[in-house]
């Protein structure tokens, strides 16, 4: 079995899909028969002419000109990639992918999203991509947080920076101050 170079293949197929925004150039990079699944929204495609016509009309063309992925961690093995990464945009245009149905909010959007991505031969099989859908929808201002378990763009400042303080979610938090541990 030949070596590729999995990062590369990866790289080149987010690059089609976020910089040159190429429908068929991100076809090019994945296998015959490919699916995406966007886990919390169960979007994307199973088979070239279904994801085609997903990346063409609700996914590539349709982002924010603002979007941005930055890398957190990377994980390669035999045949397959996990990228952990930031996720970025400000909500100007419906984003079907991640919130089907909702209008532009004009708000920014920033959430840890984490990609498994198999490959076969040296191509893209499927991408399985998943985020924590509350924290999306607490940052264009269709969930209130307030009084439920879930944070909006302070779990990318607690990815991005471990000093972030832990545990501010559980109200218990603070009788175990000075417990025996």
């Amino acid at each position: 079995m030949p070596a590729h170079d999995l990062a590369a293949l990866w790289e080149a197929h987010c690059r089609h899909e976020f910089e040159t925004r190429d429908v068929d150039a991100t076809m090019a990079t994945m296998v015959a028969t490919p699916y995406v699944n966007h886990v919390p929204t169960m979007t994307g495609g199973v088979g070239h002419d279904q994801l085609k016509r997903f990346y063409k009309y609700h996914f590539i063309g349709n982002n924010p000109p603002d979007t941005a992925l930055v890398p957190v961690s990377r994980t390669i093995g035999a045949d397959q990639i996990v990228d952990e990464m930031v996720f970025s945009f400000t909500h100007t245009s419906e984003v079907d992918w991640m919130l089907p149905g909702v209008a532009p909010t004009g708000r920014r959007v920033e959430i840890p999203l984490v990609a498994i991505v198999r490959f076969v031969d040296g191509k893209v099989a499927h991408e399985h991509i998943y985020w924590d859908q509350a924290s999306v929808l607490v940052q264009v201002g269709l969930l209130d947080p307030r009084g439920l378990p879930v944070a909006g763009a302070e779990t990318t400042r607690k990815i991005m920076d471990k000093t972030q303080p832990s545990n501010g979610l559980m109200a218990r938090w603070a009788a175990s101050e000075g417990k025996p541990i």
